[in-house]
């Protein structure tokens, strides 16, 4: 896995002045060399761009077999195809795909994408959630010295592109009841909420009730996260949501939701049937969370033991006070706590994080950790998870070779002796970053795998028997096929 990493840029007539130091600054590719080592490729490879970029969102967009680049900037936003020999192009204005230059009267400033097949035609679409409309010239009356509260500005609506057979891309917002032009979202998670085979959008918004969207599966999509729980926190309030992060927190086979915010977070139980409880404060999750500002999160089986931890990236907002990450361990059931002694310094530091991933850089089967700050000290940071325990582990990649859109969010269950372990195929998993595209599992101390299961998106379930653990394996949709 190499690492893609986005940079801040000076902004004439919007930066402070102390930071045109920046103007030439540009994304970095690091490169892995497969020796704990990495090498800095940007300009080589065509993604050394100059925008203000926030999140850049990876998919294999055309079907041709290569990872490609969309990039979600404050202006223009950037698809950079994958020529197949490890440099990119830009393709944006011939497949349509800059998005508006202004939203609600002020230039568009896109956060976050997902591609995914909506309407299962064979052909990959993109939903883009979009922030706000920032007016430089506006000072609050309130904060003078500080960046206005976002309160007080208005939305900018969130779009879903569909992609035609010519390759190019329309929005289709509108007509399928996706657009609010009033909306402030920080992140898209694409998943099947309710179960019921066909994908789901949630928008984790900023300081207004999140959005839980139902795929009707007749191509339309209707807002029910008040119905189903996912509007607001347990005290009824709406906060700064980031991004809502899926997985498995209790064991019971069905996908909860965490949506990190300002205040302490949204942990929403799955109970089945499109029902959410929020579980924040009887998890312990809220007893951590409170007084911490929490914008990207990681669900991650971070030691192997068959359950599934949290780290988040800590820091607040508006005057970049910097604050400890954390790392909580479940017990197993769904219940949370901290261990900071067992975790390294990096934990004991003060920090201001923003994006997180997860990502075996090393191959080793266990996750390590990507972290983006905006602080003083001006450095990601990149943890080396060095556990050592005898538990074993599965990592999964879904290759279809009829739909890529099969295997967005397709939901994984693999089976033990013991224990059925499941989770859902989506990278997009946290506030401004993608994940390692790779399904990671820990097993425990099962020693065996019985069975894995895959339904695929839109398309039929399939088993795959007699995996070895303990090894990254590829599973082909139609054909029963392992590839080792």
């Amino acid at each position: 896995m190499d690492i893609y990493l986005l940079n801040g840029t000076y902004l004439p007539g919007i930066s402070d002045p102390s930071g045109i130091k920046y103007q030439h600054s540009s994304n970095r590719l690091f490169h892995n060399n497969g020796d704990g080592t990495f090498l800095e490729k940007s300009r080589s490879a065509g993604l050394d761009d100059k925008h203000w970029s926030m999140e850049a969102a990876i998919f294999d967009y055309d079907a041709d077999g290569d990872q490609d680049v969309y990039l979600l900037n404050y202006g223009p936003n950037v698809l950079l195809e994958n020529r197949g020999n490890g440099t990119f192009r830009d393709i944006t204005g011939k497949v349509g795909l800059e998005g508006p230059t202004e939203l609600n009267g002020f230039t568009k400033w896109s956060v976050s994408a997902v591609f995914w097949d909506y309407n299962l035609d064979g052909l990959m679409d993109v939903s883009v959630g979009n922030f706000l409309a920032f007016d430089p010239s506006y000072v609050s009356p309130a904060t003078p010295d500080i960046m206005p509260h976002p309160s007080e500005y208005a939305g900018q609506a969130s779009l879903l592109y569909e992609q035609q057979k010519d390759g190019t891309f329309q929005d289709r917002s509108h007509e399928l009841g996706l657009y609010y032009p009033q909306s402030k979202c920080m992140g898209i998670t694409i998943l099947d909420f309710d179960d019921d085979g066909d994908l789901d959008i949630f928008q984790g918004n900023d300081h207004q009730a999140n959005f839980m969207f139902r795929n009707d599966g007749q191509g339309q999509f209707t807002d029910v996260a008040q119905q189903s729980g996912l509007a607001v926190n347990d005290e009824g309030q709406v906060t700064g949501s980031m991004h809502g992060t899926p997985g498995d927190v209790d064991g019971d086979g069905r996908i909860d939701l965490l949506v990190t915010d300002l205040k302490y977070g949204a942990l929403y139980r799955n109970l089945g049937s499109g029902i959410y409880e929020d579980i924040t404060r009887a998890s312990g999750v809220a007893y951590y969370f409170n007084a911490k500002g929490q914008w990207g999160a990681l669900l991650i089986d971070f030691d192997n033991d068959g359950d599934l931890d949290i780290f988040t990236a800590n820091g607040t907002a508006e005057e970049l006070i910097k604050q400890k990450p954390l790392l909580l361990i479940n017990d197993g059931q769904g219940r949370f706590t901290s261990q900071p002694g067992k975790s390294g310094s990096y934990f004991q530091s003060l920090r201001s994080g923003r994006g997180c991933a997860s990502i075996d850089f090393d191959n080793d089967g266990d996750l390590d950790i990507v972290v983006s700050h905006v602080d003083d000290k001006r450095s990601a940071a990149l943890l080396q998870n060095n556990l050592e325990n005898s538990h074993h582990w599965i990592g999964i990649t879904l290759k279809s070779s009829k739909n890529p859109g099969s295997t967005v969010s397709a939901k994984v269950s693999v089976n033990t002796r013991d224990k059925t372990f499941v989770a859902i195929n989506q990278a997009a998993a946290s506030y401004l970053s993608y994940n390692d595209p790779r399904i990671h599992f820990g097993l425990g101390d099962a020693q065996t795998i019985d069975k894995i299961t895959v339904r695929w998106t839109g398309g039929a379930t399939e088993e795959f028997y007699n995996i070895v653990p303990d090894q990254y394996i590829t599973l082909v949709e139609g054909k029963g096929k392992i590839i080792n």
